[in-house]
């Protein structure tokens, strides 16, 4: 019995003294956490619940402050964290930007009716014909232009037979001529109207401009009132190469210089033009600004909607500058991430300038020799928000 009792204590004993030995006190300023579910955070070291990894200790007195985080080790090499040192390099030469063609809204035009009444024929009914300069491009019946035009052979028969006698016939005749110009007949129609001595039901007009039809806005048997539009025409010799730009860099924009247009979909076509305008307000919000540059179309290969490139030159010079992917651009303005020690980051505005190509200038913000975080800059800026619940341009100013 005694022996049974002495084993039994024994027992007890061992056990106590191994969960005494294991037990380690919380350190208040310390907590647990898992490198790829950042989230967990624990005040005992362990394991992850979730990925079953070894929890890292971080201090709860490096938690982010005025910008700044800290990361393990392990968090730096999963995120791909890379740095590089400031310097100034050449940037310029030259700028390539995504562009669209589109119509030349100085060579559109709009074909109306000069007077009220019913479309009777119309000789193109297809968005996209090509419509000549003076082609015959409806036909109307006009109740007012038939009167005018009866009004018309009335005083040339009584010019004709009573001469200048007694009123001045050739001033209404001329006055009955200059209703039907103004309401659209031609000269040769109103010199046939008068050999023939008889008004038609029906009127042809025709086009006083060439281009292909953008909008066709009527049909055949529809009633139109004066000045109603017919259709909308498109001339395509020039074209618009419409593009966007930042702000920072309408600087080295020379507006009298010469853009180079490729297209992707004629590979080894490339046309040059210039600048034909520069939007003089910037969105406020994205910090773009609208270029068009006008280029030649002579035989009508480019169609508005095609897809294209427009390089700008611009001279070259020595600057401090960032790839572009280390740059963080929100409405609140632009922003980097600077190393400040051994797995130290800090957030910094800075103010953009020219950006070419991969590289964009550095005007302030920043120091020669500061060490940057070229890759991994937004993953940075999630881990600190995560953390702090804030953005990190809260409050910042430049």
């Amino acid at each position: 019995m005694k022996y049974l009792f002495s084993v039994l204590l024994s027992a007890l004993l061992l056990v106590a003294c191994k969960g005494k030995k294991n037990k380690v006190p919380a350190d208040p300023d310390i907590y647990y956490t898992c490198s790829m579910d950042p989230q967990v955070r624990e005040n005992n070291p362990g394991k992850c619940p979730i990925c079953k990894m070894e929890l890292t200790a971080v201090k709860k007195s490096n938690r982010p402050n005025s910008g700044e985080i800290e990361l393990s080790g392990q968090q730096v090499q999963l995120g791909n964290i890379l740095v590089d040192t400031l310097g100034k390099s050449t940037i310029g030469n030259q700028v390539i930007l995504n562009a669209t063609l589109n119509f030349d809204q100085q060579k559109t035009s709009v074909l109306s009716a000069r007077v009220a009444g019913r479309i009777e024929k119309l000789y193109y009914k297809n968005i996209g014909d090509y419509v000549p300069r003076g082609s015959k491009v409806f036909e109307i019946y006009s109740e007012e232009l038939n009167n005018a035009k009866q009004e018309y052979l009335l005083m040339l028969e009584k010019q004709k037979t009573l001469g200048n006698t007694i009123i001045n016939f050739d001033q209404l005749v001329e006055g009955a001529k200059n209703k039907l110009l103004l309401w659209g007949m031609t000269e040769s129609q109103i010199a046939e109207l008068a050999i023939n001595n008889r008004a038609t039901r029906l009127t042809a007009f025709y086009s006083n401009g060439a281009g292909f039809i953008t909008s066709l806005e009527i049909s055949e048997g529809d009633n139109i009132t004066e000045g109603g539009s017919i259709f909308r025409l498109a001339d395509l010799s020039t074209l618009w190469a419409e593009t966007q730009i930042y702000s920072s860099q309408l600087s080295t924009i020379d507006r009298d210089g010469q853009a180079i247009v490729q297209f992707p979909d004629m590979p080894g076509k490339e046309v040059k033009g210039k600048i034909e305008f520069l939007n003089p307000e910037i969105n406020p919000d994205t910090r773009i600004n609208l270029i068009r540059v006008s280029i030649s179309n002579p035989n009508h290969q480019l169609k508005p909607g095609m897809f294209a490139y427009v390089t700008l030159k611009n001279g070259q010079y020595s600057t401090l500058s960032l790839p572009v992917d280390a740059v963080i651009r929100e409405n609140q303005g632009a922003s980097v991430w600077i190393q400040t020690g051994k797995n130290k980051f800090k957030y910094k505005m800075v103010v953009l300038g020219f950006e070419s190509n991969d590289r964009i200038e550095i005007k302030s913000g920043l120091n020669a020799g500061d060490v940057v975080v070229i890759s991994g800059a937004y993953l940075l800026n999630s881990e600190y928000i995560f953390k702090t619940g804030g953005n990190p341009m809260e409050g910042m100013k430049m």
